[in-house]
């Protein structure tokens, strides 16, 4: 595996890989989420990218930037045993310059729901996974289902900007007690991690009242937000994969989403049905 840190060390290595690459951006903190993403790109492509990247601009003020979890030598060393071909570990200063060209996340789909609440965060998400597609230059990239609003908005910016590259997205990888993996998961302690188990159970309720034929989104909704009356729940949507709001949910083209804080920590999940 070769280690790269600058950009012009990167653009060299990827000029010496001759066949289909495909590419996983990550923050870091790595778990078996990424490791999914990881090892789908190494059976589909000759080739696989990892970057990490704990992207500031995708940060709001009072975010939890400064204290996001790093753990540089154990993910070189998650990275290694995967088989990654490059591991990309910038610095801010690398990626980023004055007075930049920038890219802006939807209108719509970028400030509803996620962007809503978090005002300008996909504006950063855009702005550096583009660059991230500039240095790579992969056929295919790999995201997760769990951050379906981001997964969408790139699909989006993919087929907007006639990228030549396939965003391929993966299913969530959750414990087998139902939780969805993310890095932020680090911060929970043992009784607040139990309490979150909720999000994923409700989700787990409201596909078995779709299979018994309850097609009906406020009535699917209030036994969601019944059922986690005890942890700070943010929303809870029902949308088509274009992310517009559904009275009723339409089979093979809705999401089910949830956004909810246990103790200090915000956590995200959803189903797709």
């Amino acid at each position: 595996m070769q280690i790269v840190r600058g950009i012009e060390e990167l653009k060299e290595a990827r000029k010496t890989l001759e066949g289909s690459v495909g590419f996983v951006p990550t923050m870091g903190a790595l778990h078996h989420g990424h490791l999914e993403l990881i090892k789908r790109s190494k059976s589909e492509n000759d080739y696989t990218i990892v970057s990490i990247f704990v992207n500031p601009t995708q940060f709001l003020p009072g975010e939890d930037l400064d204290s996001y979890p790093r753990r540089e030598e154990a993910d070189r060393k998650i990275c290694e045993i995967a088989g990654v071909d490059i591991l990309f570990m910038p610095d801010s200063a690398d990626i980023y310059g004055e007075d930049e060209v920038t890219l802006k996340a939807p209108s719509y789909l970028g400030y509803i729901l996620e962007g809503s609440r978090r005002p300008g965060h996909f504006d950063g998400v855009v702005r550096v996974v583009m660059k991230l597609f500039g240095l790579t230059r992969p056929d295919r990239a790999y995201f997760g289902k769990k951050d379906a609003q981001q997964l969408v908005i790139l699909q989006k910016m993919v087929d907007d900007l006639f990228l030549p590259l396939q965003i391929v997205p993966v299913e969530t990888v959750r414990e087998d007690d139902g939780l969805a993996l993310s890095s932020r998961n680090l911060y929970l302690t043992p009784q607040e991690r139990q309490k979150a188990l909720v999000i994923s159970r409700s989700l787990k309720r409201a596909s078995r009242l779709v299979m018994a034929g309850e097609l009906r989104s406020e009535t699917i909704k209030e036994m969601m937000y019944k059922m986690m009356e005890e942890i700070e729940v943010e929303y809870v949507e029902i949308v088509d994969r274009a992310f517009r709001p559904l009275d009723r949910v339409e089979i093979k083209n809705t999401i089910i989403l949830v956004a909810a804080r246990v103790g200090k920590t915000r956590l995200i999940d959803n189903i797709w049905l």
